[in-house]
């Protein structure tokens, strides 16, 4: 009798993808090894059990009257096997009531936060979704410590220790109140630069970038009016003839609820890159899969 212990459970895996696949190359492609890694577990297996198994034909690896009784039961327990072994590892969004925190902008929170929050109601119910605010330097301190599970945004100088995925790419618009001016006729740079605009006064990175352009085509020496965030500005702009440029994203949201337009600027912006970050060391956590392949189906373009 073969005890349990005398066999590898590497070679049953073996044996399973080349029932499964009839061929050597084929059970090795599955089971990322060389062919003659698996030559070699094929040989022990005849080994231990004193049948070749599998004999070469001109249709394949065609399986012995013992390995055809042993596939079924191998099959089964190997599935057990694997059961037991994702036990603390499994993650049911249905039924899991766990806490989720997000880094993001302000301009972020606008756009990402209203349908994440709808979806999660309809496939997670039970799940918590919180945001933070985080700047790219204490990004990977916060995440390594698993203080922050993903971070969605257009961070730049990101540690190596971040994996990322990149949702999309977007436009910089200038954004105003309906039947303002500047939405009339040709917008000439010089009509732009006229314009009593509203700087959004951020340090991160991007945003910094656009500003300084702004500035160099003219717009810094008349601006008046600077505010640190990205939130207040629709209100501004819905309520007086300042005009201020944006992600394009931002604009959409906006345009609706505070009767706005927006328009291409005169003058070439780079655009913004929106990416999600997580953390190498939880990488294979399934709740955190989970909620990156969420946040790819909803907002990747």
């Amino acid at each position: 009798m073969i005890e349990p212990h005398t066999i590898d459970l590497n070679l049953l895996s073996v044996f399973q993808e080349v029932y499964r696949e009839r061929q050597i190359s084929a059970a090795a492609r599955r089971l990322g090894l060389s062919q003659s890694a698996v030559s070699n577990a094929l040989a022990r297996l005849r080994r231990a059990f004193g049948d070749e198994l599998f004999v070469r034909t001109a249709s394949g690896m065609q399986p012995t009257p013992l390995a055809m009784q042993m596939a079924e039961p191998i099959g089964v327990a190997m599935a057990q096997v694997a059961l037991a072994l994702n036990q603390r590892s499994r993650f049911d969004p249905a039924a899991s009531k766990r806490r989720f925190v997000l880094a993001m902008t302000d301009v972020g929170e606008i756009y990402f936060m209203p349908p994440l929050i709808e979806r999660c109601r309809q496939l997670a119910p039970l799940v918590e979704i919180s945001s933070v605010r985080a700047s790219a330097a204490a990004l990977k301190q916060e995440m390594e410590g698993g203080r922050v599970d993903l971070a969605i945004g257009p961070f730049e100088d990101v540690s190596d220790a971040l994996y990322q995925r990149q949702l999309f790419r977007q436009p910089y618009v200038t954004m105003f109140r309906k039947g303002h001016p500047l939405g009339r006729g040709e917008l000439s740079l010089e009509r732009f630069v006229q314009a009593g605009h509203v700087l959004v006064a951020s340090s991160e990175g991007p945003y910094e970038r656009i500003n300084a352009l702004l500035e160099r085509a003219g717009v810094g020496p008349m601006v008046r009016f600077r505010v640190p965030h990205f939130t207040a500005v629709p209100y501004i702009v819905g309520s007086s003839d300042l005009v201020v440029t944006v992600p394009q994203k931002l604009a959409e949201r906006a345009a609706l609820p505070f009767a706005l337009e927006w328009v291409v600027p005169p003058l070439a912006l780079p655009p913004l890159q929106t990416s999600v970050f997580w953390h190498r060391r939880y990488n294979q956590d399934p709740g955190n899969q989970w909620l990156r392949a969420l946040l790819g189906e909803v907002f990747a373009e």
